[in-house]
């Protein structure tokens, strides 16, 4: 007796057609790879970033909407992009800045200024831009990190910031509801910027990591864009802190 096997196809439907998601910082890194995810899950992009080049060629691969070349750190610049934006917009990501690492006092005041304004005060502005952009049920979407949990010597100011922006995440979803406010909290990813902040170190983490991670291989762009995208689609989610570092805080080091 001869049994038929029958092949079952799922298809699955993308889950953000016809959604407009800006992403600043999305020429490279977790915000471009963020993009081609949400691009895969039929959203349509608006892309911003610091480097026009670089920028046009994420836009061209992606088939962005449109760009926006500027330093989101300029409050001047972010009002103006926001102000030009076609209403409404369904999901916004910010992957702008990186830490700033030095004993507390031995930094000054310009420096310890730039490192909050790249973080605390970036996102309240996003905020206070995107409030009447976003429709409802959308999210804002931040990304902070979870090696500043722990103190060290040259960690105060990331620490400061590490601690601070949980709360930030919670006050905003409350003050903007219905929108929809999130934090994705990353320890090393291995990107571009992990590249430039470690130079010749950067295989000494990678191995490192690898032989001591639980997940046993380090965190790629790709994983924290896995999360993004995500938050993106499930709208019970709001006013929380997602972790997506290996299991980086069970270990020492």
């Amino acid at each position: 007796m001869v049994s038929a096997t029958t092949t079952v196809t799922i298809r699955h439907e993308p889950e953000l057609l016809g959604q407009t998601v800006v992403v600043i910082g999305g020429s490279g890194g977790i915000g471009l790879e963020t993009a081609r995810r949400a691009r895969a899950e039929g959203a349509r992009l608006i892309l911003t970033g610091r480097n026009p080049e670089r920028l046009q060629a994420a836009a061209g691969a992606l088939e962005a909407l449109s760009t926006a070349a500027f330093d989101a750190d300029d409050p001047a610049a972010l009002e103006r992009f926001f102000s030009d934006l076609p209403a409404p917009i369904d999901q916004v990501m910010v992957t702008a800045g990186q830490p700033h690492y030095g004993r507390l006092l031995e930094m000054d005041l310009e420096q310890a200024r730039r490192a909050l304004d790249s973080h605390l005060l970036l996102m309240l502005e996003v905020a206070r831009n995107a409030v009447h952009k976003v429709r409802p049920g959308g999210t804002l979407l931040f990304m902070g990190g979870v090696g500043g949990r722990r103190t060290g010597m040259g960690l105060g100011i990331v620490s400061t910031v590490t601690a601070a922006l949980p709360a930030l995440t919670a006050s905003l979803a409350l003050e903007l509801a219905p929108i929809r406010v999130n934090l994705i909290a990353a320890g090393f990813v291995d990107t571009p910027l992990s590249a430039s902040l470690l130079g010749d170190e950067l295989d000494n983490r990678r191995n490192q990591l690898r032989a001591t991670l639980p997940i046993r291989r380090v965190v790629t762009a790709a994983d924290v864009a896995a999360l993004a995208v995500h938050i993106m689609i499930n709208t019970a989610l709001t006013g929380a802190t997602y972790d997506v570092d290996g299991g980086q805080q069970l270990i020492a080091g």
